[in-house]
């Protein structure tokens, strides 16, 4: 039976949400999880899950401190005292690392404010994940703090994939490179598709697309990535939710001169009004999807400029990579939508890449192969879990302290 003191608690603070789980790293067995969302509207809401209970409030939530004191308040209430449970670890997601963090890190005074320094290469994510340090910190004074960045397993990637052309004292002086993201899902979902086809990671040539509301492709070889579509921010590469991917870079400086378009509005465009919502008005897959039934042109347009850029990237990994043996999809559009599973990869049975409409369309949830068992490229669906592989990683980082 778990016990606390093999528990680590997860907290992902987004920019207007948190995401966390109670779990046991070894096994992977959740105690209790869940989700506070909308942090700073008036209809913010929360949903606790602990073993078969589910607790859920509703109202006005101001900031991430404020959602983090009612998750602690749930856990009482469903009967575990987080601050006298005795913890392994807690373990955070933070999104930039820069060039300073590429290990599971300690958290110490020094490391939150360098998180803090780095925000401006992650403006709606490294500010909320500091703030949800100092406030768990704060909760739990005596439980050893873990900061895991999704910027690592991209560390060090070729010079040739991580370099931009541009002058290089100005790239010294500021810390431009591609530093890439989602690694903490690309790293977990790699390491998963191999156990999967019960192969060696070190013999596999693999390309992933980690599809969310954030969308990156990563080609990885040996274990190892040698490329990925995000790079200095999470803005660069494929089309998002919100963000456009990537962007002819003379459109910033047109909008500057042309439509006096100051920083604050450039960042607020490309962050939050681009992508499937700039292009539709929405970014969830499924009200896209009802557009299109629809007839909306808009919509219509939107997902084939998605698909597009998904194949474009695809195409650049193939030759970086020599070839593919598998190509996973995960995330919340990789794993349950195989409309673009399926267009993503149409067309391309002569690379041996196909997709088995039945295997695609199946209700199974777990890691799966939906390409034909023949098929040279395995195609697959494989769930992340980057809660998982933040809570081992911290779980090693105290072990090892």
């Amino acid at each position: 039976m778990t016990t606390s003191e093999n528990l680590v608690l997860v907290i992902n603070c987004g920019s207007s949400s948190i995401k966390y789980q109670l779990l046991e790293p070894q096994s992977g067995e959740v105690a209790a999880s869940g989700l506070v969302e909308r942090i700073g509207e008036d209809d913010s809401a929360v949903e606790h899950h602990c073993g078969r209970r589910v607790l859920e409030r509703s109202g006005r939530i101001p900031d991430h401190r404020a959602g983090l004191q009612q998750v602690f308040e749930l856990f009482d209430e469903t009967g575990f005292d987080l601050a006298g449970a005795g913890l392994r670890a807690v373990g955070h997601r933070v999104v930039h690392g820069g060039e300073v963090f590429h290990e599971p890190t300690p958290v110490t005074d020094e490391v939150v404010a360098t998180i803090l320094a780095l925000a401006d290469l992650a403006p709606l994510h490294n500010p909320p994940n500091a703030i949800g340090i100092e406030s768990v910190r704060e909760l739990l004074p005596g439980v050893p703090q873990v900061a895991v960045f999704d910027t690592a397993f991209f560390f060090h990637l070729p010079a040739a994939a991580a370099t931009y052309a541009i002058d290089r004292k100005v790239a010294a002086e500021y810390g431009i490179r591609r530093y890439g993201f989602h690694g903490t899902s690309h790293e977990y979902v790699s390491g998963r598709a191999a156990e999967f086809l019960g192969r060696d990671p070190k013999q596999l040539r693999q390309i992933i697309f980690h599809l969310g509301n954030g969308a990156s492709a990563s080609a990885v070889r040996g274990g190892r990535p040698i490329d990925t579509s995000m790079g200095l921010t999470p803005l660069e590469g494929l089309v998002m939710g919100t963000r456009p991917g990537d962007l002819d870079p003379g459109i910033l400086g047109h909008l500057a001169h042309a439509g006096g378009f100051d920083v604050e509005r450039i960042d607020e465009l490309l962050n939050r009004e681009s992508g499937l919502k700039g292009m539709a008005g929405v970014n969830d897959f499924r009200e896209l999807r009802r557009l299109i039934d629809a007839g909306d042109e808009n919509a219509r347009l939107a997902y084939d400029v998605y698909v597009h850029r998904l194949r474009r990237y695809l195409g650049a990994y193939l030759v970086a990579l020599g070839g593919v043996d598998v190509i996973t999809f995960t995330a919340g559009v990789g794993e349950n939508n195989p409309d673009v599973r399926a267009d993503a990869l149409a067309g391309l049975s002569a690379f041996g890449i196909e997709v088995d409409q039945e295997l695609n369309t199946s209700e199974d949830r777990s890691a799966r192969r939906i390409s034909p068992p023949d098929a040279p490229v395995a195609v697959l669906v494989v769930p992340t879990n980057e809660e998982l592989a933040i809570a081992r990683a911290a779980s090693r980082v105290v072990t090892s302290a």
